[in-house]
């Protein structure tokens, strides 16, 4: 059974950084784009920054120049380097993986980010 296990969540001060961690395991297999999204309290859930298999990476204009995606394709790791912080970037951060088949959801890791 597939599992995204995602890790680095905590309490930041503003201008602080955090780094999560996301490892997909249990067969899975293909993979094609990784992401981070991202859910404020009372908000919808939002792209924060994807990743494809070829490494191109795309981010939302609201963590550009402060967030950096990358993967290890041989670990099936997606991480997202979190420099900056401000307290708007509170949220429940979702990992997202997709493969040609499925597409998969991790549990959630909260950040919380204090002004």
């Amino acid at each position: 059974q597939v599992q995204l296990v995602e890790s680095g969540g905590g309490l930041v001060q503003a201008g602080g950084s955090l780094r999560l961690s996301c490892v997909a395991s249990g067969g899975i297999f293909a993979i094609n784009a990784m992401g981070w999204y991202r859910q404020a309290p009372g908000k919808q859930r939002e792209l924060a920054a994807v990743i494809t298999s070829g490494g191109m990476t795309d981010y939302a204009d609201s963590v550009k120049g402060r967030f950096t995606i990358s993967r290890d394709n041989a670990k099936n790791t997606v991480y997202l380097q979190m420099n900056s912080l401000k307290p708007g970037d509170t949220a429940v951060y979702y990992c997202k993986v997709v493969t040609y088949r499925s597409v998969y959801w991790g549990q959630g890791t909260q950040v919380t980010v204090s002004s």
